[in-house]
């Protein structure tokens, strides 16, 4: 139990952030026509909000330091994005728990364990039901978008991009509360996800920066052709072979990785143009922190 507790708290620790985020760039997206659907959204916002306030108290003093060490729950430019992104879009947003996941320490858990397997079942729960409504909320969101019935800010690819993210999400807790663990994953299907994940940040990043930015997009589509011919090969090789192209990969998402850091400190100094809020391209260098997280905890 101590297994399943640990992998729940450090599960929601980054996807509950991105759940929250999706909901909140889906909220900033809709005109003002579309005030119930921007309601729907900011609903989905604070649920995601209050659930990851309560795994950061859970999680001080029993998460690992691998996790730490990644920067996946938050980068040293996550609080000023926050600041940032309220101001610009008027939305609240909970800074403080950015700070607290900032102070946040590993190591064994000292307390009651039993209380603790309680609360994280309960999190669990809680997470799986308004992961499923969030997934359904974005495809109502998508169907609308793809019949002209709908405009939003956001390219119906990135709604697409964000359904798939809610469903990893879900997989992973329903295996946590039907096997009490995450199995290790195929990974040639997990490097294939993550790999489609970050060509498709790619082709966000260069439709939502500004046509005078020619380098970055430049550079973005550079990223984006990268990511696709993995995906070939991957599709064209045995799993016999996938190891070969592993050090590849991560040498690609490291330099991607250094692109979208120095991206997301351009944005937030103001020196770089384009439609890309703040926490936006915060989100996607978290992402990327992930993934390569993944592929070196799986040499």
């Amino acid at each position: 139990m101590k297994n399943y507790s640990l992998l729940s708290l450090e599960l929601h620790l980054f996807f509950c952030r991105i759940m929250k985020e999706h909901s909140l760039f889906l909220k900033v997206g809709f005109l003002d026509r579309d005030d119930n659907w921007k309601k729907k959204a900011s609903w989905y916002y604070t649920q995601f909000e209050d659930v990851l306030r309560d795994v950061v108290e859970l999680s001080d003093g029993v998460i690992s330091q691998r996790l730490l060490d990644c920067n996946e729950i938050v980068t040293p430019f996550t609080l000023k994005a926050e600041r940032q992104t309220s101001s610009l879009t008027g939305s609240q947003i909970d800074s403080k728990i950015t700070m607290l996941e900032q102070q946040l320490k590993a190591g064994d858990c000292n307390c009651n364990t039993k209380n603790i397997d309680k609360n994280v079942k309960m999190i669990n729960q809680k997470a799986l039901r308004l992961v499923n409504g969030l997934i359904n909320f974005k495809q109502s969101i998508l169907e609308e978008v793809s019949s002209c019935r709908m405009f939003t800010g956001n390219y119906p690819l990135l709604i697409e991009h964000i359904i798939r993210e809610a469903k990893l999400y879900r997989s992973f807790i329903v295996e946590l509360e039907d096997r009490g663990t995450i199995s290790q994953r195929n990974r040639r299907n997990t490097e294939a996800f993550w790999n489609q994940i970050m060509m498709e940040h790619a082709l966000f990043i260069r439709g939502l920066l500004d046509p005078t930015e020619n380098a970055l997009i430049e550079a973005a589509d550079g990223f984006a052709k990268d990511y696709e011919d993995l995906l070939d090969e991957a599709r064209k090789k045995n799993n016999c072979t996938i190891d070969a192209s592993k050090e590849k990969t991560i040498q690609l998402t490291e330099k991607y990785r250094k692109f979208k850091a120095t991206g997301t400190n351009g944005i937030l100094n103001c020196e770089i143009s384009g439609l890309i809020l703040p926490l936006l391209a915060d989100h996607v260098l978290r992402e990327a922190n992930h993934y390569l997280c993944i592929l070196e905890s799986s040499n």
